[in-house]
């Protein structure tokens, strides 16, 4: 649990802001006095704070809790539909978006097909959608706008430095998105809005130590240290997909040879089913092959969740995490590989550090990415404002109702 921490007024009241939704959005129901021990903050500031929560809409007083004697307490809870966000996944057919609640629950969809992948399309193509589902908001207060997308970027700053989607160099995007929806916007790497999912909904909410696989067209690894979600120098962190595992293995899209991705990545499998078969089919087509028992196909399967079980052990060799989580379209195959996945994965784990590790396959829907983008802003929302950039819009407890 964050701490108060010095600094000017403001800062202090938004930090002790963020510290008492945290806990009640954690908790579900908690009392005033239950939110002063969990966070070392004294009652009455505790009580000015939940009075200004409650005020904003974003706190709901609900009924009383039990009490040992005298006055039964009254519980607080997060009011999920005080306002929302808006999350968006730029893929290279389609601009995906979703306006969801507080407690990253889906109200509305929007789908836009992408014929161009210019900066200005893909602009026009977010703004889009994005306005749409701002008006599905009506009067409620929309917080602001998480975009994911494939590639390396700087989510500090705004930047994506690489994109494969043709010349994306170093494209400001998210200041250039604030500009036309006058909303704050904040982008990632698509692995890390999938991890924020699991960071404040999902399967990491209780944890410090959280590692997201994402399995699909790519590779990709989001994770969460320490309660952060860590992004690296620049926001090039997590791409687990070119971790070598065979030096003499196929080249890889990126240039270099026996990637990960060169093996486990659904155009990988589903290349390699299609040789030993001696036809081409899809991903799914491999899939149902291996379900009714065909070998050929379900020996790829197998030997493509052995190879991330090792992969995925050096994580957990490295890091300790508590939970792995896979996701991403990848997992449409989970019930094909995650028992070979799970054993190679124990029995390449150094020691003990396997003995407890939970493991989730997530089911896996086309929006996933979507509500991820926007759990990112949420996540910005919830957490304490202790190292803001300068000059950058972030998500604020009191948002601007459209």
């Amino acid at each position: 649990m964050q701490r108060v921490r010095t600094g000017s007024k403001q800062l202090i009241r938004e930090i002790n802001q963020a510290i008492v939704l945290n806990v009640v959005r954690e908790q579900g129901l908690a009392s005033r006095s239950q939110i002063a021990v969990a966070t070392g903050l004294s009652p009455a500031t505790v009580s000015g704070i939940a009075g200004q929560l409650i005020a904003n809409g974003l706190l709901r007083e609900r009924a009383t809790g039990k009490s040992a004697g005298g006055r039964r307490p009254v519980l607080l809870q997060l009011n999920a539909s005080a306002g929302y966000a808006v999350g968006v996944k730029v893929t290279e057919s389609a601009v995906i978006a979703v306006l969801t609640d507080l407690d990253a629950t889906i109200i509305a969809r929007q789908r836009l097909t992408l014929d161009r992948h210019d900066v200005d399309d893909v602009l026009d193509a977010v703004e889009e959608v994005s306005s749409r589902l701002i008006l599905d908001a009506a009067d409620r207060p929309v917080y602001g706008v998480g975009v994911g997308l494939a590639g390396i970027v700087d989510s500090h700053n705004g930047v994506v430095h690489h994109a494969p989607y043709g010349d994306w160099r170093e494209v400001p995007l998210a200041r250039l998105l604030e500009d036309r929806l006058d909303l704050p916007v904040i982008i990632d790497n698509d692995a890390n809005t999938l991890t924020a999912t699991e960071q404040w909904f999902g399967a990491g909410r209780s944890v410090s130590n959280l590692l997201v696989v994402c399995l699909g067209h790519g590779v990709g690894l989001g994770m969460v240290l320490d309660g952060q979600l860590f992004r690296g120098a620049n926001g090039g962190a997590g791409e687990f997909g070119h971790v070598q595992v065979e030096p003499s293995g196929s080249t890889c899209a990126c240039g270099a040879s026996g990637c990960l991705e060169s093996v486990i990545s659904d155009p990988a499998i589903s290349s390699e089913v299609s040789r030993r078969i001696g036809r081409r089919v899809t991903i799914d087509e491999a899939a149902d092959l291996a379900r009714s028992g065909e070998r050929a196909a379900l020996d790829v399967f197998l030997e493509a969740a052995r190879i991330l079980g090792v992969a995925t052990a050096n994580l957990v060799n490295i890091l300790n995490p508590d939970v792995i989580v896979l996701s991403g379209e990848g997992t449409q195959a989970g019930d094909i590989i995650q028992e070979e996945f799970e054993t190679s994965l124990r029995l390449h784990c150094f020691g003990s550090l396997g003995d407890n590790l939970r493991v989730v396959i997530k089911p896996w829907s086309d929006e996933a990415w979507a509500r991820g983008a926007a759990s990112l802003l949420l996540g910005e929302l919830f957490e304490a404002p202790t190292a803001r950039p300068k000059n950058s819009r972030r998500p604020a407890l009191v948002a601007r109702s459209m």
